[in-house]
């Protein structure tokens, strides 16, 4: 019988842990997801998530942030320098990038931050009260609790 590696699923997609784990026990999907630039997707709460990215060398004008619909898109453009340089050995990338995240109904996009080279970009899975679980009281016919005559 194959393995499927669902790695790739999990690293594009933010609030379908269910539906993963759901395909991680049946089938697969086989194409990896570029490697350029790494990131790492956290949990940091019941119903937040963190995308943080290596973007070593772009600043925040060269990176650009979109969210529409129930897609992320985050795009790096760098510009050419303005003096030219001769490298005896370049191991930084620097090229320009376009990175997509699928996101799960009613994940949102809060904030986005870039320290030390690392892009942060803050997510909330904000659920309407009418599909939050709730305790339904069970009702009936009051009991009596004398006998009568």
């Amino acid at each position: 019988m194959r393995q499927f590696d669902f790695a790739p699923l999990y690293r594009s997609t933010i609030g379908f842990d269910r539906l993963v784990q759901l395909l991680d026990g049946v089938g697969g999907f086989g194409d990896e997801a570029p490697g350029y630039p790494p990131y790492n997707i956290e949990r940091t709460g019941e119903n937040e998530y963190r995308i943080t990215m290596a973007v070593a060398g772009f600043n925040t004008d060269d990176v650009h942030i979109e969210a529409k619909e129930s897609a992320l898109l985050v795009r790096g453009e760098k510009k050419p320098e303005d003096k030219e340089r001769q490298y005896l050995h370049r191991g930084i990338a620097q090229r320009s990038f376009e990175r997509r995240f699928q996101l799960a109904d009613h994940v949102e996009v809060t904030g986005a931050s870039l320290n030390d080279g690392l892009l942060h970009v803050d997510l909330v899975r904000n659920l309407p009260e009418r599909m939050k679980p709730r305790v339904i009281a069970i009702g009936g016919p009051e009991r009596k609790t004398a006998v009568e005559a």
